[in-house]
């Protein structure tokens, strides 16, 4: 029974952190952090002009602050709890990162959007999402249970492409809030975007090819590319709104939508591909063993 509401709890903390992803991505389109100079302020020194923009920011900091506190449940929770000594490291790296976050998030309203903190502050939170995920999946009913192992024979080493994925997809987050933070142009990102669908893509189909009966992974594969495909979708679409809003004199709301869906998704491409790397590395045995078991029975 407490395993089962750690998984529960686990699954909340991740769904909560996603929408602190969201809140924050919010805030950056709004570009509330340039309205609030003199962070923190009440919601009343401000001039009416500049209230949307600290709605956003209040907003974002009172999940902030739920999710730090929940995370320090977790830890605790996953210290009484669990006897699995790396998840319990895990459970207070975690705690650490959230930390370090709230950090990161006080120096950008602080000193107003420094590219440098900026980014490295968004691809945390999506370090820290995908994280959340992995407890998840660590403390559920079917981690416990017992599957088939398959052998891995094609190339690239699915293991390989499993690895590569999560990493690539952390190095396109990246290069998207550079673009948001003007520290960078869109011709990286998009170049980013189409290495990420081909090594997607090849993680994804080698999977749903060799282990199509595989139910957790290709469950695993499938939803990978499946978001994927939607985060290419939205991230043109994003692209063209900008395009059409280029000289307003504040985002419309049109751009901010699907600026923030377009990083929510991110936030989901990203846990789903770290999902699958665990899955592959649970199940999958990599060609040097089953190269070692044939070469001993031949």
């Amino acid at each position: 029974m407490e395993s089962f509401w750690l998984h529960r709890y686990s699954v909340i903390l991740a769904f909560c952190t996603l929408l602190l992803v969201v809140a924050g991505a919010s805030v950056t389109s709004k570009q509330a952090g340039l309205s609030v100079p003199d962070w923190p302020l009440s919601y009343g020194q401000v001039m009416p002009e500049m209230k949307g923009g600290v709605f956003y920011e209040h907003g974002h900091r009172m999940i902030a602050s739920a999710v730090g506190f929940m995370t320090i449940v977790l830890a605790l929770w996953v210290w009484r709890v669990d006897r699995r000594r790396w998840l319990k490291r895990l459970a207070w790296i975690l705690l650490g990162a959230v930390i370090v976050q709230g950090v990161l998030g006080g120096l950008t309203v602080l000193f107003l959007l420094p590219k440098a903190v900026s980014i490295a502050h968004a691809c945390l939170a999506q370090l820290f999402f995908s994280a959340t995920v992995a407890v998840a999946v660590f403390t559920s009913r079917a981690w416990g249970e017992e599957t088939a192992m398959v052998d891995d024979s094609g190339w690239p080493s699915l293991r390989f492409l499993s690895i590569l994925a999560p990493i690539t997809v952390l190095g396109q987050s990246a290069l998207g809030a550079a673009y948001r933070h003007q520290a960078l142009g869109i011709v990286p990102h998009i170049v980013g975007a189409m290495f990420v669908m081909l090594i997607v893509m090849m993680a994804g189909i080698a999977v749903v090819t060799q282990f199509g009966k595989h139910r957790v992974l290709h469950r695993a594969a499938s939803v990978l590319l499946g978001l994927t495909g939607l985060q290419i979708v939205l991230g043109v679409v994003a692209y063209l709104v900008r395009i059409s809003v280029t000289g307003a004199a504040e985002p419309t709301t049109s751009l901010v939508i699907y600026t923030v869906a377009h990083v929510a998704v991110g936030a989901l491409t990203m846990g789903a591909s770290v999902v699958l790397s665990i899955e592959v590395f649970r199940y999958v045995r990599p060609r040097e063993r089953v190269s070692a078991q044939i070469t001993a029975t031949s």
